[in-house]
């Protein structure tokens, strides 16, 4: 008999402790702003078809959230922008066309090259483009795939 799927919760947790700790490291503004991140990427990713549950673990000392379960997206990952105290960030694979695809249809948000969405600290959140922009990360190998084709 199979395992019922593990939560999103539990297939987090493999590294997340190490992520708890980092987050702790950042002064109050930062984390806050990066947990309220943290929160939108799990909530994109559960109410996003295919993606499946997300595993958090450090990329370059950085939470990064994966699709683990599926494979259907590009890792996302989060951190202060360095040495703007102010800012944080939203990275994305810089081989992908993601970035290109929000400027375009997010011209409003600032943005760094082709690799991050340029967040700052204080105001308002620009929650729905963000959760249009990770979900397209999350599911960025299901985009890609032609359609009709069989596997």
């Amino acid at each position: 008999m199979r395992k019922p799927a593990a939560s999103t919760s539990k297939a987090r947790r493999p590294s997340a402790k190490a992520a708890d700790g980092l987050f702790d490291a950042y002064p109050a503004p930062v984390k806050a702003r990066l947990l309220a991140l943290r929160r939108l990427i799990f909530e994109t990713a559960k109410a996003t078809k295919g993606v499946g549950a997300l595993e958090e673990t450090l990329k370059w000392g950085q939470p990064s959230y994966l699709t683990a379960e599926t494979g259907s997206g590009s890792t996302v990952r989060i951190d202060q922008v360095k040495p703007a105290a102010d800012q944080v960030a939203v990275y994305f694979h810089c081989q992908t066309n993601l970035v290109e695809t929000f400027r375009e249809r997010y011209p409003e948000l600032s943005y760094s090259g082709n690799r991050a969405i340029l967040l700052d600290v204080s105001g308002k959140l620009p929650e729905a483009a963000l959760r249009h922009c990770v979900a397209l990360a999350l599911t960025y190998h299901l985009n890609k795939r032609p359609t009709g084709s069989k596997a």
